[in-house]
């Protein structure tokens, strides 16, 4: 079950919902949007419906929802959300066509400045690039840490792009929302409760990854846990589930974008990087996102590929990014959608 209140719904009024709820042995979970508060009930619900909480001063409904995943669901939230990121607003939602780039890896300032611009000249609006990296291999790169949250800062300050990071540990969660102006989990993290919860608390908008073998409602619980603690900002990304398949890195569950649109009013984004994991297939799978109405893209960028650290393979380079920024302006339009672009190229 939850309590909507209204968009002017005082702090005395939503405290007021939640001594009612304790006092009945009941727990209360605040999540607060763009536009407004959202209170979570766990407990006895039969006992919740006699306490008349309709009654109370800011309370616009109370809604029960039938889903486990609650707070996200489309039954109590039946327009979709729009996600705003950076001090720019950058919006991610479902009346325009966000382009999220940049490289895999921060490896060095130069490298990350020069494949922001690459990206803005794309038309990203907003620079993607990790700090710090889980790598299925102990050997492998693993990223900067903090420098690289640095050097992405300098960048942000450089180009006006706001940063998408991944965080990766509990313990680091409060330093890279001092860097960063989206937290991203990965797929790695995707069912990790401790870090779901913990960025739920952090106060910036998150981007959560689905789980390489999660289902869509166990991707959808995950979110959940998120909006539990207080955050209703959070924007889902399909990166590619792992199926018996060789030929691509991952499998991209393209149909996963309508499903999860009718099921949540959460934004979806699609990852063509990670999920194809070959440049030649970056492209036909970001035309393939944007004709299934997804609400953006978040591709690999990289100056020099051939030595990245992480994921060369996979990054655009040039003439890649002419072919994804013709896709980026020409095909949003023709499903109702403006392209978000940098202000140079409004």
């Amino acid at each position: 079950m939850v309590v909507v209140m209204t968009p002017g719904a005082t702090d005395v009024e939503i405290d007021a919902v939640i001594t009612r709820v304790t006092d009945a042995g009941g727990e209360a979970f605040i999540s607060r949007g763009d536009t407004r508060t959202i209170i979570g009930l766990v407990g006895d619900i039969d006992r919740f419906h006699g306490l008349n909480l309709r009654a109370l001063a800011g309370v616009a409904e109370v809604v029960r929802i039938s889903t486990p995943f609650k707070l996200v669901s489309r039954q109590h939230h039946a327009t979709m959300s729009t996600v705003y990121v950076g001090a720019s607003r950058v919006p991610i939602g479902p009346d325009t066509f966000t382009l999220i780039a940049g490289p895999c890896a921060v490896e060095t300032a130069e490298q990350t400045l020069a494949a922001a611009e690459m990206a803005k000249g794309a038309g990203a609006t907003l620079l993607r690039g990790g700090a710090f990296k889980p790598r299925s291999s102990p050997y492998a790169f693993q990223g900067l840490g903090e420098d690289g949250l640095r050097i992405l800062s300098d960048v942000r300050a450089e180009t006006g792009l706001p940063v998408v990071t991944e965080v990766v540990d509990v313990a680091d969660v409060e330093l890279v929302a001092s860097y960063a102006d989206m937290l991203q989990v990965g797929t790695r993290n995707a069912q990790n409760f401790s870090l779901l919860q913990a960025v739920g608390e952090c106060g910036k908008p998150v981007m959560l990854k689905r789980g390489m073998s999660s289902t869509i409602e166990e991707w959808l619980m995950a979110a959940e846990y998120i909006a539990q603690r207080g955050n209703l900002e959070i924007v889902l990304c399909e990166r590619g589930i792992r199926t018996f398949e060789k030929a691509t890195r991952n499998t991209l569950d393209i149909s996963a974008v309508p499903v999860a649109h009718d099921l949540s009013h959460l934004p979806i984004v699609v990852d063509p990087s990670h999920s194809g994991g070959r440049r030649d297939l970056v492209v036909p799978l970001s035309r393939a996102a944007i004709a299934i109405g997804a609400d953006g893209i978040i591709v690999d960028v990289h100056p020099h590929p051939e030595t990245a650290l992480c994921d060369g393979p996979q990054a655009l380079v040039d003439g890649d990014l002419r072919d994804l920024a013709h896709a980026v302006r020409v095909l949003p339009p023709l499903f109702d959608r403006a392209p978000a672009l940098p202000e140079s190229q409004v």
